[in-house]
């Protein structure tokens, strides 16, 4: 009867870990998309996808030889990054591409990251990388929203329990995806309203001489297929 009840024990252990598994997944999914989908919740929670925004903005100039000159991140979730350089060529539209991206790009990043058991690497990169940017704020709403999401990292990164950060990372990789899409559709309802005519979109027209509407559809199918991809990814560990 020993025997045969550890046999049993055994066997059924690789079932409850598909289950939790399957929870942890589906569960950060969940709460991820309620965070974007919820208006209420939504005019707080992106502010971190502003900070990615603008993140992305900052890194593209220092990449392509612009010089930063600041980074403002204001409380009705708008931002603004001033870089100097050439006002036209590649790296002035490259600097421009990576704002509406950068979200859905750093969370199919983040997913690579778990999938691949790097959870604590991708935590330690989006720590250094709020730093970096932290050094580059220039108004004191940024400054404290900055503090607020590398505090909370750094709290997860080095005192919760391997679970939690397990969740953590799960939740931020999916909110990031799903916090990518909403941005691009809701910069089109205002153009549509003529209530962004400087917009990234309208910036990049002016660069390029493509119209703005090829680089909305541009930013949504880079988020889309991000989402795609990096969904694919979580759902695939269980």
């Amino acid at each position: 009867m020993r025997l045969s009840r550890r046999v049993c024990f055994d066997v059924a252990m690789p079932s409850e870990l598909l289950t939790h598994e399957v929870l942890i997944t589906w569960g950060t999914a969940a709460a991820a998309f309620l965070a974007v989908a919820i208006h209420g919740l939504w005019r707080v929670t992106r502010n971190v996808i502003t900070i990615a925004h603008e993140g992305g903005h900052a890194l593209l100039a220092v990449l392509t030889g612009r010089r930063l000159s600041g980074i403002k991140l204001h409380s009705d979730t708008s931002g603004l990054t001033v870089s100097r350089g050439k006002p036209r060529g590649p790296g002035m539209v490259l600097t421009a591409l990576a704002g509406y991206v950068a979200p859905s790009l750093l969370g199919f990043g983040a997913a690579v990251l778990i999938t691949n058991e790097k959870i604590q690497l991708m935590l330690w990169i989006s720590i250094g990388f709020l730093a970096a940017m932290l050094i580059m704020i220039r108004n004191v709403f940024g400054v404290l929203s900055i503090i607020v999401t590398g505090g909370a990292f750094f709290f997860v990164s080095f005192y919760a329990t391997a679970e939690v950060r397990d969740v953590a990372a799960y939740v931020f990789a999916w909110f990031l995806l799903l916090g990518g899409v909403r941005p691009v559709w809701e910069l089109q309802v205002k153009r549509w309203r003529r209530q962004a005519p400087k917009s990234d979109a309208d910036q990049l027209a002016w660069l390029t001489g493509v119209p703005a509407l090829g680089w909305v559809t541009l930013f949504g199918l880079v988020s889309v297929a991000a989402l795609v991809g990096g969904g694919a990814l979580l759902l695939g560990r269980w």
